[in-house]
């Protein structure tokens, strides 16, 4: 049990430091079954966020500055733990539905679909979180629609290890739908687009910061965002009957570790469309 000697030593934490949020997202966007759609910009509670910063500058992300699932303050010495979670939705379209939560750490907005010239990225600001890039993952988030011209893209990134120069294999942007907050590298039966992560070079397991991005073609219109990002934990919606309620140390026998200062949110593949798709919920953490 990462982080907590015995069973009774969890308890103890959640007696004595506790925290439970209240959420509730309602995506205003027609979403399709089978492409991964990022929470984040959703309207609700709590506010979304845009991914607007300087064009392909990179940009942290942290709960005081920005905002994300609040799960309390800062604990020092200690370490904060994601205790439960319990979401629900009644509309069609939200289920099922599969969800990961993640910890947002950096972001570089505004990539060109309508270029084919290698765009570098400017790395002033540096990861602040997981700062070794170890688990880190990379997701490119769409920003403004793009034409669904299936264009393909490559990016060269630093890895965990500290090495530069990292490439990407080729990834195929969805052709199944142009919203704002599609993940791009998500479609149904679509060769070379294979899930919400960008796969990475083979034998690397997390990034540290992104070089540059190059389209294929160019050709397209829209902008997406290249966001790092670190995993937390998974669950899923299976009917609008009743809630799901996870408790992660019962059901997973562990509880994953919340960094302070974690900008937290989701991303979800929907099985039909999310357009004023009430997810609420809560979400409760602990502390040593």
């Amino acid at each position: 049990m990462t982080g907590f000697a015995n069973l009774a030593a969890l308890v103890d934490a959640e007696l004595e430091g506790r925290s439970i949020t209240v959420f509730r997202k309602v995506p205003a966007v027609v979403t399709v079954a089978g492409v991964w759609y990022d929470y984040s910009m959703a309207p609700g509670k709590p506010a979304p966020q845009y991914y607007a910063a300087a064009p392909l500058t990179a940009q942290p992300l942290s709960r005081s500055a920005d905002g994300g699932l609040d799960h309390g303050g800062n604990v020092g010495g200690g370490v904060k733990y994601l205790r439960r979670l319990m979401a629900m939705c009644v509309t069609v379209g939200g289920v099922p539905q599969n969800f990961r939560l993640l910890d947002y750490l950096l972001f570089y907005p505004f990539v060109d679909m309508g270029t084919a010239d290698k765009q570098d990225m400017t790395n002033v600001q540096t990861l602040t979180r997981y700062i070794g890039g170890a688990g880190v993952q990379m997701m490119a988030v769409l920003v403004a629609p793009h034409g669904l011209a299936g264009d393909t893209f490559v990016v060269t990134y630093t890895n965990s290890e500290g090495d530069a120069g990292r490439v990407t294999p080729l990834h195929t942007m969805t052709t199944g739908t142009a919203v704002n907050g599609t993940i791009l590298t998500t479609s149904a039966n679509l060769a070379g687009s294979a899930g919400p992560f960008m796969t990475l070079q083979a034998g690397d397991t997390g990034v540290s910061s992104i070089q540059s991005v190059q389209c294929t073609a160019g050709t397209d219109v829209g902008l997406f965002t290249l966001a790092l990002v670190k995993p937390l934990a998974n669950f899923t919606l299976r009917g609008r009957d009743a809630p799901v309620e996870v408790d992660y140390l019962i059901d997973f026998s562990q509880v994953p570790a919340i960094v302070d200062d974690a900008y937290l949110n989701f991303i979800s593949c929907p099985s039909g469309s999310l357009s004023a798709a009430a997810l609420v919920g809560t979400l409760e953490v602990a502390w040593d």
